[in-house]
């Protein structure tokens, strides 16, 4: 059945009385404020400075990655990679559909053509339909000129396998790893073995700078290049001097230091994401028709959100009416994101495949996952699941 909600709802007026529970809400650890009254008292405030520096040492750190840019959001990231991977007007770019417009636009921004990659049991890119396509571009002189894969919901790809697809016809790949920070993959980051793999700060993610992201890889070749690119393209003289247009998409100062504090509690907050996981599945696993994703065999996801499928005959509902029962009691949930391959904006790039996305869109749901959930908030979340189920 068909998932019918629209963009923007216009939902009903909540009943209750409770607080407002959202999907994804900041969570403080409560040093991010130590840290930017260091950036204040310092006087950088300005774009750069010592915050800024030590934030993308602390991201080296954490994921293993040699060389860390910070910047504005995830999708500069995404637009400075594939900039300096050469990709440019009339170039081909696979990329999933199910994910964030956000993670396909900076292809739109460079004038090149996407090609959309249907999903497999993972939610993730299906690498068997990613090296077919690749075949038959190959055999048309028309190989693109990157892979995008998007690790959804916190869920890794399967990194290894696409990239050695990849390097079989010489293609680079770029992951798009903004939802998954803290996961992991064959016991390393999420992202670490593609070319380069970029990650979101932004406010409903698992550690936020209210807005911010990263490029990480291990070519100091192409970071130079992209902090080059992210800070006007400005050459290295005393007065400003471009040979080149650049951005604007260096994070401040004091955004790297919210972030500082953020990072040190990235672990407690994947080990409370997946605490919140399993006491739903606890709690509403006996629901016929109510289905987990399921973690994929060579990774541990950080479940930034609970996600599930519900079969509606079994269940006795669908994910619009679940959604509008949680809603009139004053708690955010959300639709799974609708495939790009099925959006206007789109409409003029081919697909590969596109059925098992739409299934998850029309099927799925996102369930409040705050790190700071109270055990009463899930006690009234799976009620409201529970009682509207058959």
């Amino acid at each position: 059945m068909s998932n019918s909600i629209k963009a923007n709802p216009q939902m009903s007026k909540p009943k209750s009385d409770h607080p407002r529970i959202f999907l994804s809400p900041p969570h403080m650890s409560g040093k991010e404020i130590e840290y930017v009254a260091q950036a204040f008292e310092s006087n950088y405030i300005a774009p750069t400075g010592p915050q800024l520096d030590r934030f993308e040492e602390m991201f080296r750190e954490l994921t293993g990655f040699e060389h860390c840019l910070a910047v504005v959001n995830g999708t500069s990231a995404i637009h400075l990679a594939l900039r300096s991977l050469g990709v440019g007007p009339g170039d081909k770019v696979l990329a999933s559909t199910l994910t964030f417009i956000g993670s396909v636009s900076p292809i739109v921004f460079q004038n090149a053509e996407i090609v959309f990659v249907d999903s497999d049991a993972t939610w993730n890119l299906d690498p068997n339909l990613l090296e077919d396509e690749l075949k038959r571009m190959k055999a048309d002189n028309d190989l693109p000129k990157a892979v995008l894969p998007t690790e959804l919901y916190g869920q890794a790809c399967d990194l290894d396998r696409i990239v050695e697809i990849c390097d079989r016809f010489d293609v680079p790949v770029v992951c798009d790893s903004a939802e998954s920070l803290g996961a992991s993959y064959r016991e390393r980051a999420v992202g670490r073995g593609a070319r380069a793999a970029t990650f979101s700060f932004n406010g409903n993610k698992i550690i936020t700078t209210s807005s911010g992201g990263m490029l990480a890889s291990d070519d100091k070749e192409l970071i130079d290049h992209c902090r080059y690119l992210a800070t006007q393209a400005r050459q290295p003289v005393r007065h400003y001097e471009h040979h080149d247009i650049g951005y604007n998409y260096r994070m401040s100062n004091v955004l790297a230091a919210i972030g500082m504090g953020q990072l040190e509690a990235l672990p407690s907050r994947v080990e409370r994401k997946r605490e919140v996981f399993a006491e739903y599945q606890n709690r509403l696993g006996d629901l016929p028709g109510l289905n987990f994703m399921q973690e994929a065999e060579y990774g541990k996801c950080n479940r930034w959100l609970t996600v599930a499928t519900i079969d509606v005959d079994s269940f006795g509902a669908t994910p619009e009416e679940v959604i509008l029962a949680l809603e009139e009691e004053n708690i955010e949930s959300r639709p799974v994101w609708k495939p790009l391959h099925m959006q206007k904006a789109f409409s003029q790039f081919r697909t590969v495949g596109g059925d098992v996305a739409r299934s998850y869109f029309d099927n799925g749901i996102c369930l409040p996952s705050g790190a700071a959930m109270s055990t009463n908030d899930l006690d009234r979340i799976c009620s409201i699941v529970r009682s509207i189920s058959k």
